[in-house]
C-alpha cells in the first residue's frame, strides 16, 4: 500500500521536476541543510540551558520565548524542503534504513517535546529562578540532545546512501 502510494508520488510531475531540474534539488538540499542548522542549533540552546550547562543566569521562560519562534519556522522550511525531496524519490528513500532510523528519531524527539510542553513546562514560572532545574526538565534537555543528535547522524547516512 505504502510503496503503491509512493510509486503515484515518484511519477507526479512535482517529483519528476524535482528529479529533472539542475537546480530543483540541490536548492531543497541547501535550504533543508541549513533550516536543520537553525533547528538543531535552537534546540541544543534551550537543552543546555534546560541542563544546567548554559547561560544559567539567563531566565527558562525568555530563553524559550526567543527561541522558539525560530525553532518553529525553521522546522517547517526543514519539513517542507525534506518533503520536496522525499517525493523526487519516495521508493529509494523508503528503502534506506537510515531514513526511517530518522524518521523513527524525529517522532520520538516530537513526542519528548509534547511530553516537556504539555506537563513539564507547567512550573516553568519558578524556574527563571531556580539554581537547578526539576529533574524533569533536565531530562526532557538531555532526551532532546541525545535524540537530535541521533537525528543528525542519522540524515547524513541517508544522504550517503541515497548518493549510491
Amino acid at each position: 500500500m505504502i510503496m503503491g502510494w509512493a510509486e503515484r508520488l515518484r511519477d507526479s510531475s512535482l517529483a519528476l521536476y524535482i528529479q529533472e531540474d539542475v537546480t530543483a534539488f540541490p536548492l531543497l538540499e541547501a535550504l533543508h541543510v541549513m533550516a536543520v542548522a537553525l533547528v538543531v542549533g535552537s534546540i541544543f540552546i534551550v537543552d543546555l540551558r534546560l541542563m544546567n550547562l548554559a547561560a544559567k543566569s539567563y531566565p527558562v521562560s525568555r530563553l524559550m520565548r526567543s527561541v522558539l519562534p525560530v525553532t518553529v519556522g525553521a522546522f517547517l522550511l526543514a519539513a517542507i524542503t525534506g518533503a520536496l525531496m522525499f517525493a523526487s524519490q519516495p521508493t529509494r528513500y523508503l528503502a534506506t534504513t537510515p531514513f526511517l532510523i530518522k524518521l523513527g528519531l524525529l517522532s520520538l524527539a516530537l513526542v519528548n517535546m509534547g511530553v516537556f510542553h504539555l506537563w513539564t513546562h507547567r512550573g516553568i514560572a519558578g524556574w527563571d529562578r531556580a539554581a537547578v532545574l526539576p529533574i524533569g526538565a533536565r531530562m526532557a534537555g538531555l532526551i532532546s540532545l541525545i535524540l537530535w543528535i541521533m537525528i543528525l547522524i542519522a540524515g547524513r547516512f541517508v544522504g550517503f546512501m541515497l548518493a549510491y
